[in-house]
């Protein structure tokens, strides 16, 4: 789950939680709309929409079957879930994208090994010196088992005369920036609510494979946002997601939370992008 931060700042009132296959949603939107004249479109471009919709799917069971968190009273945010549940998902997300395509599953391993490893450089937030120490051996053996999974696949994509330029590393790589950008773009979203929502920007975004730019975000109100340069081939582009409002339960409460995610109602958070 992703739990967006309540509207008020205090931890006792409702907040907005969100499946990851619900931000998964809205970072497919963004792949899908991706390109312009001066940022092209990904290579294999369907392939690569498919990775990043559905590169948080290990989480399917997960979200399905939420635990409640006894500190927020809420389903566990993502990156405080179980460590042992956390890990799975981790190699689950591959596994369902494997299945897909092998270009998927290559693609989602990327974004699971970077995840922990500081996005491959890109980012200084790593999460491996997060983990704790009791850990650390089994969160080792699922990045490992992520690096041989992603030596297969490069072998089984060079193997097909239509596959080989796909794996390799310069192409490869500038389809894992574009799923780190549109998943961090996501995110900004999801975790925050609207007016809350500050200037910032997103390094490392593909203009082509060989030259990366970084995009500035502004909220110009009523969920209009200026992006700058522009990545998007539709100028103003509508994009959404969905979720839920939850109030925190109270101590000693145990709610049967599958069933509350069930019977809550869908609410939609929308977003407007324009070219700053």
């Amino acid at each position: 789950m992703i739990l967006q931060s309540a509207a008020d700042g205090r931890s006792e009132s409702p907040q907005f939680v969100i499946k990851q296959t619900e931000h998964g949603h809205l970072c497919g939107q963004f792949a899908d709309n991706f390109g312009n004249a001066s940022f092209k479109q990904p290579i294999p471009r369907q392939q690569v929409c498919d990775a990043i919709r559905n590169h948080d799917n290990g989480w399917l069971e997960a979200d399905e079957n939420p635990v409640l968190d006894p500190d927020t009273r809420l389903p566990y945010n993502v990156l405080a879930t179980p460590r042992s549940k956390l890990f799975g998902t981790s190699r689950n997300s591959p596994d369902y994208n494997e299945r897909v395509h092998p270009y998927c599953g290559l693609i989602s391993s990327m974004h699971s090994w970077g995840l922990y490893n500081g996005r491959y450089g890109l980012s200084d937030k790593i999460l491996v010196d997060f983990i704790e120490d009791e850990f650390q051996d089994e969160m080792k053996g699922m990045l490992d088992g992520e690096l041989e999974r992603q030596e297969r696949l490069k072998s089984t994509l060079a193997e097909d005369p239509e596959t080989a330029a796909w794996a390799e590393k310069p192409r490869a790589f500038s389809n894992y920036k574009l799923l780190q950008f549109c998943d961090t773009l996501a995110l900004y979203f999801n975790l925050t609510p609207e007016g809350a929502r500050e200037e910032t920007s997103f390094a490392n975004v593909p203009m082509d494979v060989d030259n990366d730019v970084s995009v500035a975000i502004k909220p110009l109100g009523d969920s209009v946002y200026s992006l700058s340069p522009y990545p998007f081939g539709t100028d103003p582009l509508e994009a959404y997601f969905e979720g839920r409002y939850l109030e925190p339960y109270a101590t000693g409460e145990s709610p049967d939370l599958a069933e509350v995610m069930r019977s809550a109602p869908i609410e939609r958070q929308q977003v407007r992008f324009v070219a700053g």
